[in-house]
């Protein structure tokens, strides 16, 4: 199988990042489309990139990030459905078609079909989701979720999450939990094999403190099913890249070569030492590589405003 050259960032895949990375920021406003409301985030012109977090996230970890993609691109970040302040999707409505139709109706309403969209784990699923209804999208799928549970993982994992995700009284536990323990949330992030800082500490403390964002996110898995989308993936063939931190103990970096095999003409660029929240650790990093992308594609640079264009 041939496969285009995987993306040269050289130094920038390294934790360096972290040093003197832009404050957190939060500017999100609360819009309607559908019958849901939605929280987002934006900020930029020119190419627009769409970013969508992964399940029991938020649109702010990508707070760091936005700023130094709003220098060249118009950025979208929403809360996905039943996360942070953006409303659930009705029950038996949290699969992967729901929250791909959801967010190409809200990107429609609001005239900013993406050029890039930019996933995060279970975002990259709906990222590719999303780009096989629109042939000009590319993904970026960092450490993305796309490949199916298989044998013991999905013979438990998903009657469990089914079990859990209907139950209210789960998500109210869950987060009493989090009020009662202080080291419950930095101990979870550990395990995601990413350092994190105070900051995106207390962005996770103050979401997984919330019953309405536990259960939306017990509902996401609950209704997780990718044997769908996989043999479609090839569709998408140059458009996609993959991303994986090789310290990730949530997504093998194996599962991007597994996707990369599958995808003639998919690109592959591995982060050395990076976990599964890269784009927290080394935002400017991440930043490079969607330029690159952009750069790849004959995405062309931002043109200034008319207001900012005279002399």
């Amino acid at each position: 199988m041939t496969s285009a050259p995987a993306l040269d960032i050289g130094a920038t895949c390294s934790r360096d990042g972290i040093v003197g990375s832009p404050p957190l920021v939060n500017n999100g406003q609360l819009i309607a489309s559908g019958a849901l409301r939605w929280q987002v985030r934006s900020a930029g012109y020119g190419p627009r990139v769409l970013l969508l977090h992964g399940t029991g996230s938020a649109a702010e970890s990508w707070a760091r990030l936005i700023p130094l993609l709003a220098d060249r691109f118009q950025v979208l970040a929403p809360d996905l459905p039943g996360h942070g302040a953006t409303s659930a999707l009705p029950p038996g409505r949290s699969g992967l078609d729901e929250f791909a139709a959801a967010l190409n109706r809200l990107v429609a309403d609001r005239d900013e079909r993406p050029d890039i969209i930019v996933g995060h784990s279970a975002g990259a699923a709906i990222a590719a989701r999303m780009a096989l209804e629109d042939p000009r999208v590319a993904v970026l799928a960092l450490n993305g979720a796309l490949r199916p549970l298989s044998g013991w993982t999905a013979a438990t994992f998903v009657p469990l999450a089914r079990l859990l995700g209907t139950n209210a009284l789960v998500a109210r536990l869950a987060a009493r939990m989090v009020v009662a323990d202080p080291q419950a949330v930095p101990r979870l992030l550990a395990a995601t094999g990413s350092r994190i800082d105070a900051g995106m500490l207390a962005l996770y403390a103050g979401l997984l403190r919330r019953p309405e964002h536990v259960a939306g996110t017990l509902r996401m898995l609950a209704h997780w099913d990718l044997r769908a989308l996989v043999p479609r993936l090839d569709a998408l063939g140059p458009r996609l890249t993959l991303v994986a931190g090789a310290a990730d103990r949530i997504i093998a970096p194996q599962d991007a070569l597994w996707v990369h095999q599958r995808v003639p003409g998919s690109r592959l660029l591995c982060l050395p030492a990076l976990g599964h929240l890269a784009h927290e650790e080394t935002p400017a990093a991440i930043a490079n590589i969607v330029a690159q992308l952009a750069q790849d594609r004959g995405l062309p640079g931002h043109a200034k405003p008319d207001a900012e264009a005279a002399p």
